[in-house]
């Protein structure tokens, strides 16, 4: 899911570059208001299991590759979808500047992609199915498969708009392997929420429904 550079006009990286500084203003903002003594040991340790999961890139087809995201996971756990943002946009610039995965003019299409749509599309679809269901867990899980797969559609029109790839196709081929590892993000989630209610219940008084 990490665009390369040569993927996107320069006119239309810029727009997204626009775009995706908005909302890391908005996720620093959210940082100095909520980051404290009890949240920057998690941040960190989101920050590196989303780099982890990220780094099993698998060939989709069309020269992209797929992967795990984490914006739900972050989303849920520290209570904003702004802490995917700001987490995401961390893990993206290590990523791109250090082991050149993904653009750097292309850099503020994956924050978008992965931090802002994945963030706010798994912290939403998990509000909304807590409502519903009322389960932690399951609701964790399908929000998770949901941050995973709509991104992955979301960049298969920007490579559209882009010229890259067709459309139909690459939707298809985009989020047909993105459903199926949005299973793997869905269970990793789940259980990681389940792991840390357990072991430092302390950590969990930003999850609605998980007894702090």
């Amino acid at each position: 899911m990490h665009i390369p550079d040569i993927f996107i006009p320069l006119w239309q990286s810029a727009i997204y570059w626009v775009i995706a500084l908005i909302f890391i203003a908005l996720a620093l903002r959210w940082a100095r208001n909520e980051l404290d003594d009890e949240k920057v040991p998690l941040i960190a340790v989101l920050a590196a299991g989303i780099f982890a999961i990220q780094a099993f890139n698998l060939p989709v087809g069309m020269g992209t590759t797929g992967h795990l995201v984490g914006g739900a996971l972050a989303a849920i756990l520290l209570g904003s979808p702004y802490a995917a943002v700001f987490i995401l946009t961390l893990v993206l610039l290590v990523q791109a500047i250090v082991f050149g995965d993904g653009g750097i003019t292309t850099m503020g299409a994956n924050i978008i992609n992965m931090g802002v749509i994945g963030g706010f599309v798994g912290f939403y679809t998990y509000k909304g199915l807590m409502g519903v269901i009322g389960n932690v867990y399951l609701s964790a899980g399908i929000a998770a498969w949901f941050a995973c797969l709509i991104p992955a559609l979301c960049a298969s029109v920007e490579m559209f708009l882009a010229g890259t790839f067709p459309l139909v196709e690459g939707m298809i081929a985009m989020g047909a392997y993105h459903a199926a590892i949005g299973i793997i993000e869905a269970v990793i989630t789940a259980g990681a929420i389940y792991l840390i209610a357990a072991a430092r219940p302390d950590m969990m008084k930003t999850v609605e429904g998980v007894a702090a």
